[in-house]
């Protein structure tokens, strides 16, 4: 597949893992509110640094499996479980929950960098996240585990991550208090992420059977 192609698939799918509320884009908007959007970005770089990290590992990670398809098949039905039980609870279980606000301490550029990179390293749900996609879009013959096509996907992941943050950090202020932020709505979303993708793996399951 062209290696811009793959730049767009690896940025689409940070973009994904990245939509939902989480500790990194909530910390990011939160300290663009408080200390300005200069800081905000230092602490979305410093998330990126590490981002780059997680997944070119998560990558080395899929070429193994890609090499050894028994794993990937078990892999590939433990991970359909997984999704289809998380898609459950957030659609049907989770319930709103009111969440203690965390006030941003350290006051420089670059404290706020390596606070993103701190952050960053302790999430480590891009890893397995990555793997399994790297995985299934090789398994589709849409992604080559050559150098090239690994630091395109990888640079691509970057970018999505950074252009999430990004949004949450310009655009918070002004949907914070919108129905799109509630708990409710974002469990609803974060359920219909997980729900595709348990489909995409059932799909590529039954394919491959």
């Amino acid at each position: 597949m062209n290696i811009t192609v793959i730049f767009f698939v690896g940025m689409v799918i940070a973009l994904v893992g990245v939509i939902p509320p989480g500790l990194l884009n909530m910390t990011a908007a939160k300290i663009s509110l408080k200390e300005g959007h200069v800081r905000g970005i230092m602490f979305s770089i410093g998330v990126c640094v590490v981002v780059f990290l997680q997944t070119y590992i998560a990558a080395m990670f899929a070429r193994y499996l890609s090499n050894h398809p028994d794993v990937v098949e078990i892999l590939q039905r433990v991970a359909f479980v997984i999704f289809v039980l998380i898609t459950v609870y957030y659609l049907l279980i989770a319930k709103a929950t009111s969440k203690t606000e965390v006030e941003p301490e350290s006051r420089s550029k670059h404290s706020r960098f390596f606070h993103g990179m701190f952050l960053s390293a302790i999430n480590v749900f891009p890893i397995p996240y990555q793997a399994y996609m790297a995985t299934t879009l090789a398994s589709f013959g849409y992604l080559e585990f050559n150098n090239t096509m690994i630091v395109t996907y990888v640079s691509g992941a970057v970018t999505g991550t950074f252009v999430m943050l990004y949004m949450y950090i310009f655009f918070f202020d002004k949907i914070k208090n919108k129905n799109l932020t509630s708990q409710k709505n974002m469990n609803y979303i974060i359920g219909t992420i997980t729900g595709v993708i348990a489909i995409v793996t059932l799909v590529n399951i039954l394919a491959e059977l």
